[in-house]
């Protein structure tokens, strides 16, 4: 699996928000699914939390936003900001957020973990290791103030050359994290850059991305494999319009007739979308989709999750997706299991679990004998947890 690029192969998560304690192995594909306000946006808000210190951010900006200066993009607020970053019931008032981290390029695993005191947006613990071997480590006690060490101490004396490489891999892990839910009233629009490697969060630049894709023989034939399996009608190709002032518009040509984005369905725009993030020249090593299959019909899902299958077996991106549909379950094998997690609030703690179907007792064994889209559909996953 993390062949060609970095992935987080275990996330830890305390305190923060509903996730009381959460401790979880991923893989290339993990997707969560639960009903809403289950916790699943909290997971994602985590992941973002270890973004904001990959980039250097100060906890209160990390949670609160950071407007756009010199040199620098917006940075968008965790949801709820830090006043109510902390599990309701937590009495110790710490978040604690712990990854495990496997590059190709390293003989062991690079392990990260922070304590966060969010009353006063502080740093209470930090440290890194590669495998046991220690880089940084400051206790409880230890003056450590708003910004994360991480990056601080690259730039220390007491920093070797060595254990810098290692901070700004680390660093670069947890930052080069992309989220994606594309909007179709902006896939229908023309993209503002000629030509990007990278779409943004609600598809800005689509068309963009799209001509680069283009450009590269291989990825055309590639993406333009999947789009035909998409659509029931032939479709010849993909194309990118050009507006007055040659700014790129998504297009198909269906039967030797060129079709723009905006006479295109929302399902197939969606689609093309997500198709394309997985042909990005600038590859983030996670991509996070939120509810993965809203805009796509039902008869396409199938396909939407061959997708991602196919495209994260590399770790190259490593994907994380949630959904509230049953029907995802349906196109899911027992392999899958290990990596797809049901996410439950308890109504009266208000503590989120998030449990693998691998593990949830007897799931497996009735899967073998009835759907497991029906098992989550009729509440069974609900009360077996």
């Amino acid at each position: 699996m993390a062949k060609g690029r970095g992935v987080i192969t275990h996330i830890e998560i305390s305190g923060f928000k509903s996730l009381e304690k959460v401790s979880l192995d991923l893989g290339g594909l993990n997707i969560f699914v639960g009903t809403n306000a289950s916790g699943k946006s909290n997971f994602f808000d985590a992941l973002r939390v270890l973004q904001g210190i990959g980039y250097g951010l100060t906890i209160g900006e990390i949670f609160d936003g950071k407007p756009k200066g010199p040199g620098t993009e917006v940075w968008e607020p965790i949801r709820g900001g830090i006043r109510n970053a902390g599990f309701r019931n937590w009495t110790e008032k710490f978040i604690r957020l712990a990854v495990r981290l496997k590059s190709p390029a390293l003989e062991d695993d690079l392990r990260y973990s922070i304590v966060i005191f969010p009353e006063q947006a502080m740093v209470w613990e930090e440290a890194m290791s590669l495998g046991e071997t220690s880089i940084f480590s400051f206790e409880e006690g230890d003056v450590l103030g708003s910004t994360p060490i991480l990056q601080q101490f690259a730039k220390s004396k007491e920093c070797t050359e060595r254990n810098a490489e290692l901070i700004e891999t680390c660093s670069r892990l947890l930052s080069d994290t992309q989220l994606l839910d594309p909007s179709t009233a902006i896939l229908w629009g023309y993209s503002t850059s000629q030509m990007v490697g990278r779409m943004g969060e609600r598809g800005e630049n689509f068309a963009g991305l799209v001509k680069a894709i283009l450009s590269d023989e291989r990825n055309a034939a590639a993406y333009d494999s999947w789009l035909k399996q998409l659509t029931p009608a032939e479709l010849d190709k993909v194309e990118v319009m050009y507006g007055a002032l040659r700014e790129p518009l998504f297009a198909v040509k269906k039967n030797g007739h060129r079709i723009p984005a905006p006479l295109l369905s929302d399902g197939t725009l969606r689609f093309a979308a997500l198709a394309a993030a997985f042909f990005q020249p600038d590859m983030p090593h996670t991509l996070l989709v939120e509810e993965v299959e809203n805009g796509i019909h039902p008869t396409r899902l199938r396909l939407l999750i061959e997708l991602l299958k196919s495209r994260s077996e590399s770790g190259r991106p490593q994907v994380m997706a949630t959904s509230h549909s049953p029907l995802v379950l349906a196109w899911l094998t027992e392999e899958d299991y290990k990596t797809t997690f049901y996410c439950r609030k308890d109504e009266e703690t208000g503590a989120s679990t998030i449990t693998p179907l691998a593990e949830i007792p007897r799931f497996q064994d009735l899967a073998r004998k009835q759907p497991a889209a029906d098992l989550f559909a009729e509440g069974w996953l609900e009360t077996a947890i």
